[in-house]
């Protein structure tokens, strides 16, 4: 690679790791491309995982022939070698375990692939977090940019690992990251510009309580210089108070006129208020073509991201284009006057909310997954109000009709409950109970079902189940 000003990071942490022993905790979507990547530099690397040799096949064999050596099996994490002084553990692996801890404490500096690409990465970064709409926020910030003209790229929670492209990248591209708590944690630099969608209670059987939660999210830009952005939800309580702590907000609101950011005027025009007066009107509700008003909070983010790099044009073409995101309010099929959504990516309360509130009809909806420890009780109320039958599997079954049957609007006549072992039982039971005119939509508000490994295969297996019908 030939040595320019913006590739002398990359040389700098070659020299570093040229030769050295170096530890991957963690053989996933995200740390494979890590791994070549750290090859490539002439690390010598060392990879961990609970999986067996089996369980990891082509991947196994595809980075044993690159010289990779493995440790495997349900100890893993025990056999970290004290002569490895940087290690690399992927998102899902708190930094605190004790082996990690331990590691840390002799030396070993504890970090991650997208940690490393903020290090390395030459352009400007943009990066969207929050509890919900970070992945169409995301997309519009890079669909945006791309009919713009910039050269992007699009990683982070979507896309493709942008650690294996980091020496493509260039000074003037653009970079647009979706970045999870998990991810941000343990992160020591901040975006260029950074935005915040929400705050709600998310991911607590992760996080140790909702303090650590939001403190995780505030690492998005606690780091930023004088010259960054960080684009803040005015209508959510704890992002609201974000501004306190950076001089480099600005706010977005759907609910309230601001002074100066960027709301709703007439409830019709995204428009940019200074000082009280409409300097511009940016975009009208009706060319957005996605549904829902969350989708307009998404659009208002999104807008105040890239303000002044792409040109107001740019924005009314994306709203009129961009079709949605795979898996967010996506409709699948029409079957005997019935209509099919798949919503599998809508993994919270507050998300799923947003999905029920798309529709000006209650629905039949199909919920329920993993336990996440988020409280159901608001959800309850909802779900009397927007669902016309509720369909539940997996392991939040119970708390979900708890919370149903414990709002204050229930009432057992007007909202049949059933409940499901089997995914495929649910959806069937749907079908079963829908009528000509109604709408079924999978929208979980909790992570995947147990037998599936993310919201993709839980929305794609719906959509396959949908279409056999």
């Amino acid at each position: 690679m030939e040595v320019n000003e913006y590739s002398v990071p990359i040389e700098n942490f070659k020299k570093k790791v040229n030769g050295k022993p170096v530890a991957v905790v963690g053989i996933g979507v995200s740390n494979v491309p890590l791994i070549k990547f750290l090859v490539g530099m002439g690390s010598k690397v060392t990879a961990y995982d609970r999986r067996t040799k089996e369980q990891l096949g082509d991947t196994y064999s595809e980075l044993s022939a690159l010289g990779v050596s493995f440790i495997l099996g349900d100890s893993y994490l025990d056999k970290i070698d004290d002569d490895i002084k940087v290690i690399f553990k992927t998102p899902g692996i708190r930094f605190d375990v004790p082996a990690l801890s331990k590691a840390v404490q002799n030396g070993a500096e504890l970090t991650s692939e997208m940690e490393l690409f903020f290090e390395l990465c030459p352009a400007d970064i943009i990066a969207v977090t929050g509890s919900d709409g970070k992945t169409t926020t995301t997309s519009l910030i890079y669909e945006m940019l791309k009919r713009g003209g910039y050269n992007c790229y699009l990683g982070g929670n979507i896309g493709s690992p942008l650690i294996g492209e980091v020496e493509k990248i260039k000074h003037n591209d653009k970079v647009v990251v979706e970045l999870s708590s998990f991810q941000l944690q343990t992160m020591k630099m901040s975006p260029k510009i950074a935005v915040v969608t929400n705050v709600t209670p998310n991911h607590l059987d992760w996080h140790t309580d909702f303090d650590e939660y939001i403190s995780a999210k505030k690492t998005i830009f606690l780091n930023q210089g004088s010259d960054g952005k960080v684009v803040l939800n005015y209508d959510n309580d704890i992002t609201r108070e974000f501004n306190s702590e950076t001089a480099n907000g600005i706010y977005f609101s759907r609910k309230n006129r601001l002074n100066n950011g960027y709301c709703l005027n007439d409830d019709m025009i995204i428009s940019f208020y200074n000082d009280g007066h409409i300097e511009r009107e940016i975009l009208s509700v009706e060319d957005i073509y996605i549904p829902g008003m969350h989708n307009v909070e998404n659009y208002m983010a999104a807008i105040a991201a890239v303000d002044g790099l792409v040109s107001d044009d740019i924005i009314r073409k994306t709203a009129k284009e961009f079709v949605g995101v795979p898996h967010r309010i996506e409709f699948v099929r029409e079957l005997n006057g019935v209509k099919y959504y798949n919503d599998s990516i809508a993994s919270s309360p507050a998300r799923t909310t947003a999905g029920l509130n798309s529709f000006d009809k209650k629905v039949v909806l199909i919920a329920g997954g993993y336990d996440k420890k988020i409280p159901f009780e608001e959800f309850g109320s909802v779900v009397n109000n927007k669902v016309k039958s509720l369909v539940l599997c997996g392991f939040t079954a119970d708390k979900i009709e708890d919370a149903v049957k414990s709002a204050q609007n229930y009432n057992e006549n007007n909202i049949p409950i059933y409940k499901c072992s089997r995914f495929e039982d649910a959806v069937k039971k749907a079908k079963e109970i829908a009528e000509a005119g109604d709408v079924v939509i999978l929208s979980p508000a909790c992570a995947s079902f147990d037998l599936f490994k993310n919201f993709e295969e839980r929305g794609n297996t719906f959509k396959n189940i949908v279409n056999s019908f």
